[in-house]
């Protein structure tokens, strides 16, 4: 009884000694967890042990069995994704720009070992490194790139750490660069750049607008002149047809007034009404030559109005025998 409760004692004392909260950084020594013959490694975490000072192998999360004094808990590294903040530094365009810039970093450790053996603070490391690589790709582009390809800038600098860092076990997930100042002249002239951009374009917009219009009048202006000449050669289509029409209506008429003449001279006593009409007519003429002109030319015996009428009649008659 007594041993098996001495047994529990050990084995709850082993338990609070692994569940000691660990140091933040990526790259941890011995003194944050320490060798209790039964360990438990937590979820996403990785120990690295020693025997006798060579490496030995790497805890799995969950139940571990090390051997006391020989067995040594090296390394914990830390295999969740950290973010890391990088410090406000300086770097040079390349049309001569000095910005200062700050960013995040977000890495994780995929290889324990190297993450162990391979460099001496993966986490100090990792930082100068972006620091370094983030000057580097800013000289290589001008200020408008920076902020027109910010993304593009933020992926060249994570392939370059990633490139760099392969060795030491990290994986550079992403790089976002945070804040990023300027000289205040810099300032003011882009500020002159952006109103000068904004006024050139309301200027083109302003142009492409009276153009706008300028053609939308010219175009209702030919749409109208085309719609009068339209209505013009209506108007005397129809002035036309309707003169032609009357004409044909006159002839027709006058030749149904010639054709009933013509019944009523073959009539008896046709031929006598139609002497006396001619002879009316013939007199009703003399009765306006004056209303006409002031020169007018008369026949001698303009005072007989009998011998106008035997005239009028013998014209008559001398037609009718022709016919």
């Amino acid at each position: 009884m007594a041993l098996t409760n001495r047994f529990l004692l050990n084995s709850s004392a082993l338990l609070r000694s692994s569940t000691l909260p660990l140091a933040v950084t990526s790259s941890r020594q011995a003194h944050a967890a320490h060798n209790t013959v039964i360990n438990f490694v937590p979820q996403q975490e990785a120990w690295v042990v020693e025997r006798m000072g060579k490496f030995y192998k790497i805890l799995e999360p969950g139940l571990n069995f090390l051997l006391p004094v020989i067995d040594k808990i090296k390394f914990v590294q830390n295999l969740r994704e950290i973010a890391i903040e990088i410090p406000e530094q300086g770097a040079i365009t390349i049309d001569n720009v000095q910005l200062r810039l700050d960013g995040v970093l977000y890495l994780r450790v995929f290889d324990p070992y190297k993450a162990s053996y391979g460099v001496d603070d993966p986490e100090f490391a990792v930082t100068q490194l972006a620091q370094t690589t983030m000057r580097s790709e800013v000289g290589k582009i001008n200020l408008d790139t920076v902020f027109k390809e910010r993304e593009q800038l933020n992926e060249n600098i994570v392939y370059a750490i990633n490139k760099a860092s392969a060795p030491w076990g990290i994986q550079c997930m992403r790089y976002e660069i945070r804040d990023m100042h300027m000289p205040s002249k810099i300032q003011e002239a882009m500020q002159m750049q952006v109103e000068a951009e904004r006024k050139k374009r309301a200027a083109i917009l302003e142009s492409e607008g009276i153009r706008e219009a300028a053609i939308n009048r010219a175009e209702g202006d030919k749409k109208s002149a085309i719609l009068a000449s339209e209505a013009i050669q209506a108007e005397r289509i129809n002035v036309a047809r309707g003169e032609a029409e009357a004409v044909l209506l006159k002839a027709e008429s006058r030749a149904k007034a010639i054709e009933r003449i013509a019944m009523a001279l073959e009539k008896e006593g046709g031929q006598n009404a139609a002497g006396l009409t001619v002879a009316e007519q013939y007199v009703g003429a003399f009765g306006n030559l004056a209303k006409e002109s002031n020169t007018v030319v008369l026949p001698a015996n303009l005072s007989d109005p009998g011998s106008m009428v035997s005239q009028a009649l013998a014209v008559y008659d001398s037609l009718s025998k022709k016919k």
